[in-house]
């Protein structure tokens, strides 16, 4: 897996069948842009100048991880803010809960995402609407899957390690024709914890097919299933502006808790090579998810009785996406001006239907959920009475686009890229407990703008302008039909950024730095009236200003660095909800890394690193304060032409931290020292 923190675009996308199609292949070279559903780096502007890759392959698994908070800690400005339930990120001072894509194909759904079928995670920084629609105001992440390879060799990968984890892995290829290449994924993992009562199962089987059917037509269809049973864990609560001092195994839940997330994915897509300079492509991508729970946890510490209070909940959700898309991308010429144009369409239709339980009220037969002490919680105290529905609600939305894009190369050294994008949304939520239903229309038109300067061959200066925006009901999609005030009817959400920087290549293009400095402001951040608080105003403000100084690359022999750091000022500038000039949660000041690899091209090999996070608040009051830490991780391994044995100790000095945080009342510890042990066999 490669990790790639992207601004403007400079890797070539990859090639889903290999060497074998060549022609195919010309237009991807010739554009050097890629398409909405294969490189998302075109967001900033595929100006071919400042993009920077964080490692090479595995970097990140190889160290036992497989969730994509931890797999990207470290990334100048990026910060996790995972639930229990489901992934979620603050990229540049934002929530990007929302903004995960799965091969460029919006994947916005509340789970957690496997990474044993992923080639790379690719970080777009910054609003990348005029490519991606709604949200982004922040960023995005996209998960490239692995693809079919023509002569790919086929892998097992064996994993061992600390808290009874065990995993096997099948990664297996074939060409039954020299127009056909096969690949499956497929694994088991399982998994204790350091939390007390706390484990984890995970299935995948992940088959995909390129066939080539004429010289100039490739069809790739991809298929995954997931599914991920394991324990809710939320962490421990803050108490006098802290985290609360208990030892990291102290859970709040209740034996019987769970979380089955089950998540299928069906992708087809067809690209056509018109000619040498153009590409039709056609996506068509269908998923959907059945995520259960039933889940005790702290919702806070109360100072009044020196106790946790809890809430019981539970959950059948159930949820589809159905993308289309088509467009088409070459290359021509006016007036001797090379001009690089992708444009298209994109037809997106979604359904969400959560059923929730909560504990019944007392005062309506039930029974409270029992409150634990916080440093000796009795885990016999549960909840036995009624559930009763809170909510059943069925949310539809229906969207539709058209965007344009044109990267212009006016000489050697100036290049230009300018794009806009049209967006109809519509969300439609009835509510089945009360019979209940409304729906919202909104639009939005997205620009952005790039220019890149190169005066050296080897360092490019460049500066970009783009919004993006965040319609009502567009985030966890869903309206309250007729909700009292005008909280149905505000206009969208607009985030705006400015960012200038330089993208350098030294030592023969073998080191790669990037320098990034930006401000990110949202602005109609809704906050609700003094006056009345049925009315919800657009006068917030949410600002983020910040420097990014990434590097990678070999800096002599076999010897290789990467890493990064970030520094920036993200403020709630203005606001009627009491959080005015106060930090974001769970967004550090300054975070970053630094690691150090040794790998000949076989042999032994090492790597060793240092991850910085400075100090971060729970919530957006900052009543709570999580401390700032170093994390020290190491790996050693020795490989021959057909297998790779490593061994990756996590956390080295066994240091106590908090990596996130949802609330002042869910804080979650970083895991302690750990060893994994992973053998892997090529054929």
């Amino acid at each position: 897996m490669r990790l790639v923190d992207g601004r403007f675009h400079l890797r070539r996308p990859d090639h889903p069948a290999g060497h074998r199609h060549q022609r195919r292949s010309r237009c991807r070279r010739s554009t050097g842009q890629g398409s909405q559903h294969r490189d998302p780096h075109r967001h900033a502007g595929a100006l071919r100048a400042a993009s920077h890759r964080l490692g090479e392959d595995q970097q990140r698994l190889d160290y036992g991880i497989n969730d994509l908070g931890t797999a990207l800690s470290g990334i100048p400005n990026v910060s996790s803010g995972a639930d229990t339930r489901f992934d979620s990120l603050r990229i540049r001072g934002f929530d990007a809960s929302n903004d995960f894509y799965l091969d460029g194909v919006r994947d916005d759904s509340q789970y957690v995402r496997d990474l044993h079928n992923i080639e790379r995670i690719e970080v777009l920084k910054g609003p990348a609407a005029v490519l991606y629609g709604r949200g982004s105001q922040g960023g995005i992440v996209n998960r490239v899957s692995k693809l079919p390879q023509f002569g790919r060799h086929s892998s097992v990968e064996v994993k061992g390690g600390s808290e009874d984890l065990r995993s096997l892995y099948a990664d297996l290829s074939a060409d039954p024709s020299e127009n056909i290449s096969l690949r499956l994924n497929m694994g088991n993992q399982d998994n204790n914890s350091f939390r007390d009562g706390v484990s984890g199962s995970r299935q995948l089987f992940a088959p995909s097919m390129s066939w080539q059917l004429t010289p100039d037509l490739n069809w790739l269809v991809q298929y995954e299933y997931s599914r991920y049973n394991r324990t809710p864990d939320r962490g421990i609560p803050g108490i006098d502006g802290r985290p609360a001092d208990v030892s990291r195994d102290t859970t709040y839940g209740d034996k019987r808790d769970y979380i089955d997330d089950k998540s299928q994915s069906l992708r087809s897509k067809l690209s056509y090579e018109l000619n040498d300079n153009w590409q039709l492509r056609h996506t068509l991508s269908l998923f959907k998810l059945n995520s259960d729970f039933d889940n005790t946890y702290q919702t806070g510490y109360d100072s009044r009785t020196k106790r946790v209070n809890r809430q019981r909940w539970q959950q059948d959700l159930n949820t589809r996406n159905i993308y289309n898309n088509l467009e088409v991308e070459g290359t021509f010429d006016t007036f001797g001006l090379e001009h690089r144009l992708l444009t298209g369409v994109e037809l997106g239709s979604q359904r969400r239907d959560p059923k929730l339980y909560t504990a019944a009220a007392v005062s309506a037969g039930g029974q409270a959920v029992p409150s634990l002490d916080p440093f000796n919680p009795d885990k016999n105290l549960r909840h036995t009475g009624k559930m009763v529905a809170s909510s059943y609600n069925h949310s539809k939305v229906e969207s539709r686009a058209v965007y344009i894009q044109d990267q212009l190369r006016l000489n050697d050294q100036w290049q230009v890229l300018a794009g806009l994008r049209y967006d109809n949304f519509n969300v439609e939520t009835h509510n089945k407990l009360l019979d209940r239903k409304d729906d919202r229309d909104s639009h939005s038109t997205s620009p952005r703008l790039g220019v890149v300067w190169t005066p050296l061959e080897n360092h490019s200066f460049y500066a970009s302008w783009s919004k993006s925006f965040s319609p009502v009901g567009g985030g966890l999609i869903g309206i309250t039909p007729n909700a009292n005030g005008n909280t149905n009817d505000l206009s969208p959400e607009r985030t705006r950024q400015k960012e200038i920087g330089v993208k350098s290549d030294w030592l023969d293009d073998r080191f790669s730095t990037t320098l990034a400095v930006y401000e990110l402001e949202l602005y109609n951040r809704r906050s609700r009236s003094v006056e009345d608080p049925n009315v919800i105003l657009l006068t917030g403000l949410q600002r983020s200003r910040g420097v990014e100084l990434t590097a990678a690359g070999k800096i002599v022999g076999n010897w290789s660095i990467r890493g990064g750091i970030g520094l920036q000022d993200a403020t709630v500038v203005k606001s009627n909800n009491g959080d005015e000039g106060n930090r974001v949660n769970n967004v550090a000041k300054r975070n970053g890394s630094l690691f150090v690899t040794w790998k000949p091209e076989m042999g032994w090999y090492a790597e060793t690193g240092l991850t910085l996070v400075g100090d971060r608040y729970a919530d957006n009051a900052n009543t709570v304060m999580l401390p700032g830490y170093g994390r020290w991780d190491a790996l050693a391994g020795f490989r021959q032409k057909d297998w790779d044995l490593r061994a990756a100790l996590n956390n080295i000095s066994d240091r106590t931290y908090y990596s996130s945080a949802t609330s002042a009342g869910q804080i979650q510890f970083g895991d302690p020292r750990s060893l994994v042990v992973t053998g892997t066999y090529s054929f």
